[in-house]
């Protein structure tokens, strides 16, 4: 295999889980877990940059992308299930070994798979991952809190508006100078995919959890003092989900950690994805075993 990207579908957890994959097999591997509203279609160019030195391996997360997409009458969807599904996921490929690459819903799915196998994480990049109450933008999240704490028909309204095409794309324009270096095709993407039978009720119910990630901060952050990860944090520092303090937060527990704040909002890859993988892999050149 070399930077030519293939496109695999693998069982893990009994459900069908789609994933980008590139790189030598003998290489590192690197794990690339995406946010929301997207799938690994964020990491589309980041992927060839990194492979001719990394096995890239880039998955949908259940109910994102092209993997399946159970209804919520069939699969739980929780950050501790998805991060179960993700853990098989690893396990099914044969990664005993990778470091992480996590963004947004992604950064509490490899928290989880860290914080149970710290074994096998040999580094993490997070981009807009969250692990610390400073990276909390409360005007954000304030709905988000209140339908997590409790559900109702009045709490659901103002999350639901999450899912328009307009707020969609706000994700990846907001906080960019120069709204050209973003492509249309990346908000309509996932929009589109966002729109599949059933999958309002599921975004609305991994939105509900996500407080369940909040409360587990103390638990994430002692398992970064406890290991001492090598750890990069790359940040769209305009982004208005998770703000920059949430980058320089990691050097409370990794005071090692490397953090860049980009001019951009929370899908820095899109306007800085150049600059990100020259960034990640002179950190990943210097930390990881050979």
């Amino acid at each position: 295999m070399d930077e030519m990207v293939r496109y695999r579908t693998a069982v893990a957890g009994g459900q069908e889980i789609f994933y980008r994959e590139a790189g030598s097999p003998d290489a590192p591997v690197l794990l690339l877990l995406h946010g929301y509203p997207t799938s690994s279609h964020m990491f589309r160019d980041l992927i060839p940059r990194l492979a001719t030195r990394y096995r890239l391996v880039a998955p949908d997360h259940l109910g994102f992308g092209y993997s399946a997409a159970p209804s919520v009458d069939d699969f739980d969807y929780t950050f501790a299930n998805l991060a179960e599904i993700t853990a098989a996921f690893t396990e099914r490929l044969g990664l005993s070994r990778f470091a992480m690459y996590v963004q947004d819903y992604g950064a509490p799915i490899g928290w989880r798979l860290a914080t149970a196998h710290p074994e096998r994480v040999t580094a993490i990049v997070t981009q807009n991952g969250n692990a610390y109450l400073d990276g909390l933008d409360e005007e954000f999240w304030a709905p988000i809190r209140a339908y997590g704490t409790d559900p109702s028909p009045v709490t659901e309204a103002p999350v639901r508006q999450f899912q328009s095409l307009e707020a969609t794309r706000w994700q990846y324009t907001h906080g960019v100078p120069d709204e050209s270096l973003v492509s249309p095709d990346a908000w309509r993407h996932d929009f589109a995919l966002l729109q599949r039978p059933g999958n309002v009720d599921i975004q609305l119910r991994i939105a509900r959890d996500y407080i369940t990630n909040i409360e587990l901060y103390p638990a994430f952050q002692e398992y970064f003092r406890a290991s001492q990860v090598p750890l990069l944090a790359v940040w769209g520092a305009h982004d208005e989900i998770f703000r920059p303090g949430g980058a320089t937060a990691f050097q409370r527990d990794l005071p090692d950690a490397e953090v860049h704040l980009l001019p951009t909002g929370h899908f820095a890859l899109e306007s800085h994805g150049a600059q990100i993988a020259r960034l990640v892999d002179d950190f990943l050149g210097r930390v990881l075993p050979r």
